[in-house]
């Protein structure tokens, strides 16, 4: 499979999963979008839970949601017993939001076969198929590989930074338009409103469909980022609040056949609070 995404229908298939560690990756705090609410934990069956916020972001750092170190990625590994040659798929309950997160980690540390269920949790849910109540109990199983962490995955303030005079890079922005052009106060304290200098913006929402719970077709994203002006042949950087979402634009753009993107893993949440870099509105 070469797309990042499977179908709720290819996982229902598949009825012996002994090849496959579905991981669910939903976040507690969901912005930009209507979150979907729930009384109590459903869960797609036989699914281990990883945490966005405290397995894969490293806490020891001052940010937001910062990129995991490859300890941290040892320790989800070791602790469910997967390694960068298993099949992982993921998905959270917001149909799409921190599951592309968790992909561009996985796969920016060197794991080949990981993949987004597209719609995720709702999706599987209004289906009709079967849930659960729990997560599966991790096994422990020690895995023998170092992860390493590919560079030109993430980008620091500093390249940003850079980049504002070389434009190598175009710098996209997908948080709404409002917060973009600072109409809006920022939702973290101490954050500024506004952009970074010569970003354009293209909110996360329109790569989704009207639901909000899948990507558009590539075919869609591809119509869409063509009305951006968005050239093949390019590369892109990728920036929203908090890292978050810019991570649906980025595999949005996989879709579409970009293969040049990356992520600024600080984003606005770092750039904002620096009264050190340059902003505009």
């Amino acid at each position: 499979m070469n797309s990042p995404l499977v179908t709720t229908e290819w996982l229902a298939s598949q009825t012996d999963l002994s090849g496959i560690f579905l991981l669910d990756v939903s976040v507690a705090n969901v912005v930009g979008k209507t979150p979907i609410s729930y009384d109590q934990l459903i869960t797609i069956p036989n699914s281990y839970k990883v945490s966005v916020d405290r397995d894969l972001s490293n806490t020891e750092a001052v940010g937001v949601h910062v990129f995991p170190t490859e300890k941290q990625i040892q320790s989800v590994a070791n602790n469910i017993g997967f390694n960068t040659q298993s099949t992982l798929v993921l998905y959270d309950d917001q149909g799409i939001y921190s599951s592309p997160r968790a992909w561009w980690i996985f796969k920016s540390f060197g794991f080949e076969h990981v993949f987004i269920l597209d719609g995720g949790l709702p999706k599987w849910r209004a289906e009709g198929r079967m849930t659960d109540m729990v997560h599966l109990v991790p096994s422990g199983n020690i895995v023998s590989e170092d992860f390493k962490l590919d560079l030109s995955a993430v980008k620091t303030a500093t390249d940003l930074l850079v980049n504002i005079e070389t434009e190598a890079s175009t710098v996209v922005d997908v948080r709404a338009a409002d917060r973009f052009f600072g109409r809006v106060p920022e939702p973290r304290p101490g954050v500024r409103s506004g952009h970074i200098p010569k970003s354009s913006n293209l909110p996360f929402l329109k790569v989704l469909t009207s639901d909000g719970l899948t990507f558009k077709s590539p075919n869609e994203l591809k119509v869409l980022f063509e009305a951006e002006n968005f050239n093949p042949t390019a590369s892109y950087i990728f920036s929203c609040g908090s890292g978050m979402t810019a991570c649906i634009m980025l595999v949005a753009a996989i879709l579409a056949g970009y293969e040049n993107v990356c992520l600024y893993d600080g984003s606005w949440a770092e750039w904002g609070a620096d009264r050190s870099l340059p902003i505009e509105v």
